[in-house]
Formats: structure tokens, sequence, C-alpha cells
């Protein structure tokens, strides 16, 4: 009991110690408000990531694409783990809008927009045909002409508050995409002159996935009519990707490999067959070694970010060792006097290592109120600086953030905590071994006192 009394009058009765205290309180402030954001952009980007890609990805990156893959589909569609199946092609395209003096490249997506939702979100990502993929490529204004669906940030501009400008209904827009057909073997499939295919589409409805290149390069088209202009419509149709849903009650990695068994002993059995060395190029990637590149990127500023906060954390700890050391320094007499009545070296030690785990607990508890309570507030903050100063933590006109994430991870919360309680024990340690090591003669000398 005479340790918890002695370490909450060290923390009450020196002001030295509201210095320590103070420190603790801001690291842990500056840290829980910091990764939280970070954690938060993370996570938003993973999910729309996931949402956009699917759980496993059976896909090629040759242009080429690869063939055979209805009789696939047939086979892992009847499984017992896979919820959702969706085919599709991926080429680049020239792009040329016939009512204005307007073109520039693009990436094109062909899908069944009904299969594809139910693999990924792409219905939800839609404005005017939102959950509603069956109508996607239906431009209200005709529905009989072929539609196309855009990339938001390809076809509307974002204002100072991250919105778009969003017509009542999508306006008559004529596109005309252009792309190299290739064959089999990758040879252009036209010779001539005339070395590309053109299909004329109509703008019925933008995509807004959450992802900056994706919504600023994609243009989604019928998967048909995808096939017709990169050459993949032949009388053995090709594709680039085959997504895929897994269950719920299935794990990714279990899921994966059961879809990489499946397909290795599809390969096998399509030996010999015409067009059989395209699949010799497919790899089946789970959505997160799919989306590697781009995710790798933030994860990499993630963790960069946490070794800077590291270097924090040993700040801390030596703010926390000077605190101490000048306690143990002005407290002799107090060590003297415990020890000269039979506390041991072991239980001296242990008293100012209660301190500083108090010191700790404290501290992170005020760090860690302080932070929820500017989280809270944080996008009102925001606001109010740029109403008043034009400041902005992102530019919403050149990245596709909407409110900044203020969602406090209780995983992360809870390692920052022990992380502060841990760097002042650190930092208390050898302290309070010199204290332990203090002599009762020494200490109680009368000039000492």
């Amino acid at each position: 009991m005479y340790k918890i009394i002695l370490s909450f009058r060290y923390l009450f009765k020196r002001r030295v110690s509201y210095l320590a205290l103070l420190a603790v309180a801001l690291c842990v402030f500056i840290v829980v408000v910091v990764m939280t954001v970070m954690t938060g952009l993370v996570r938003n980007f993973k999910d729309n990531n996931h949402k956009w890609a699917g759980d496993c990805v059976v896909g090629t990156e040759s242009l080429v694409g690869f063939p055979y893959y209805e009789d696939f589909i047939k086979r892992i569609d009847g499984t017992d783990f896979v919820e959702g199946v969706s085919a599709l092609v991926k080429s680049y395209a020239l792009v040329k809008n016939r009512n204005l003096d307007w073109s520039s490249s693009a990436e094109i997506m062909g899908i069944d927009p009904v299969k594809h939702s139910k693999v990924t979100d792409f219905d939800e990502t839609l404005h005017y045909r939102k959950n509603d993929a069956a109508k996607a490529f239906e431009p209200a204004y005709a529905p009989n002409l072929t539609g196309c669906v855009v990339g938001v940030d390809k076809w509307l501009m974002r204002d100072e508050d991250g919105k778009y400008s969003y017509e009542d209904s999508p306006y008559e827009v004529a596109l005309l995409v252009s792309c190299f057909p290739l064959t089999s073997k990758g040879a252009l499939a036209k010779a001539g002159t005339d070395l590309v295919n053109t299909k004329t589409f109509y703008y019925s409805d933008t995509s807004r996935s959450g992802l900056a290149g994706v919504d600023s390069s994609f243009i989604y088209l019928p998967l048909e009519d995808a096939q017709l202009l990169c050459g993949m419509a032949g009388p053995v149709k090709r594709i680039s990707a085959i997504h895929i849903k897994f269950k719920p009650n299935v794990k990714l990695a279990d899921g994966c490999e059961k879809v990489a068994a499946l397909w290795k002993k599809f390969v096998e059995e399509k030996k010999g067959a015409e067009q059989a060395g395209l699949l010799d190029t497919v790899k089946v990637q789970s959505w997160k070694d799919y989306r590697r590149e781009f995710i790798a990127a933030m994860e990499k500023e993630q963790t960069m970010l946490m070794i800077m906060f590291a270097l924090v954390g040993v700040t801390t700890v030596f703010i926390i060792f000077v605190v101490f050391y000048m306690i143990v320094s002005h407290k002799s007499k107090d060590v003297g006097i415990l020890k000269s009545i039979g506390v041991s070296k072991a239980d001296v030690i242990e008293l100012f290592l209660c301190f500083a785990f108090l010191m700790g607990l404290l501290g992170s508890a005020a760090g860690v109120f302080g932070g929820w309570l500017f989280l809270l507030k944080i996008n009102r903050i925001e606001g109010f600086l740029f109403e008043h100063f034009g400041f902005q933590l992102w530019d919403r006109t050149m990245y596709a953030i909407g409110d900044i994430p203020n969602a406090i991870d209780l995983k992360v919360l809870a390692v920052i905590i022990a992380s502060a309680i841990g760097a002042c024990l650190a930092g208390a340690f050898l302290p309070s071994r010199r204290a332990a090591k203090l002599e009762v003669v020494e200490t109680l000398q009368v000039s000492q006192l």
C-alpha cells in the first residue's frame, strides 16, 4: 500500500512530474490522432480495392487474354465455396467524344454488369443506376442504344469540397472507342491501313469506386462488345480475367488454394488444345496480391509513419529518464528512511516503477481523451479552417478522399497505451536501480539532510 501512496505523492507533489505527465499525454495525443487518420485511410483504401476486385482473381497481364474460360466458370460456379463469378476483358483504347473536340486514352473493362455486381460492388458505385446493374449500359435518354459507364474522375470535376457536379439525368454523349485487336499469338488482327476496331457507345452513367487510379482512367463496356473491339470474340472466345467472390464462411487463403488447385487441374486437362499455351500465363491471386502494386505503397507509408513515432517514443523514454533521475536525486532521504525500516532493494525498484506505471497510465488516459475529442471534431475543424483560411489537409479536387477518417481502432489504441506505459517503465528503470543501490548511512548523514 505504501508504494501506491508514495507514487501518488511523488506524482502530485513534485512539479517536475507534471512535465513528464504532459510529455506522455502530448505524445499519446499526437500518435492517436495521426495513426487513427492514417490507419483509417489505409483501411478505406484496402476496402475499396477489395470491393472493386472481389476475393480472388484468375487472370493474365497479357493483352491477348486466355481462352476456355466458360468451361472453367462452369466448373467453379457449382462449387460449395463460390458465391459469384464474373468474366471480364481489360485493354487499352482511344476514346473520342463525337459531340466535342475531345479525345483521350483510357482503360476499358468489358463486364456483364449483373454478374460483376455479384462479385464486386460495381452496382453501388453507379450514380444514376445505383443498385440497378441490369440497366447500367442502358442510357436513360435512349434505352435501345449501347451505353458505357465512365469513371467519375474521367468524366466530372470535383469542387473544393470533393463533390461532383452531377446532372439530374445523364445527357446524350456519343463516345467513339477504338482498340487495336490482337490475335491469339499477339499479332495485329487487322492488316492494312485500318488497324483498329471502332464502335460508338453512349454515356449512360458514372462509376465512383473511391480509387483515384480507377475512377480517372476506366470506361466500362458490355463484355461482348469489349471482346469484339479487342479481337477476343473469335470461334474460341478469350477474356483477361475471372473475378470470384467466396461465400461468407470461406477464408480467403483457403478459397484461393481451392481455386488454384482447380485451375491447375483444368490446365492439365486442356493440354494439347488449340491456344492452350495462353493458359500458362494465367495466375490465381487473392485480391491483396492482385492489387499489391497499389496497396504496398500505402502500407509502406504507414510503416514509415510507425517508425517515426517509435522515435518519438524514444524521446519520451529520455524525458522520463531525466525526470526520474531528478526525483531520485531529491528523494534520496526518503529512500534511506525506507531502507532503514527494512524495505529491500527490489521494493525500492518496484516503488519507482509503480510511479512510472501510474505516470504512463494517467498520461495515456489524458492523451487518449484529448485525441478522442479532437478526432470527434476534426472534420468540423478542417471545415472551419477551410472556410476562414482556405486550409485543407487534402485538396479534395485532387484526392479521392471525403471526410477525414476519425474512427479509433481499439487494437491500435491498446498498442499505443501499452507502448506509452512501456516507455515510462523503460525510462524509469535505471534511476530506480540507482535509488535501490543508495546506502542508508550515506543518505541519512546529517550533511545530507
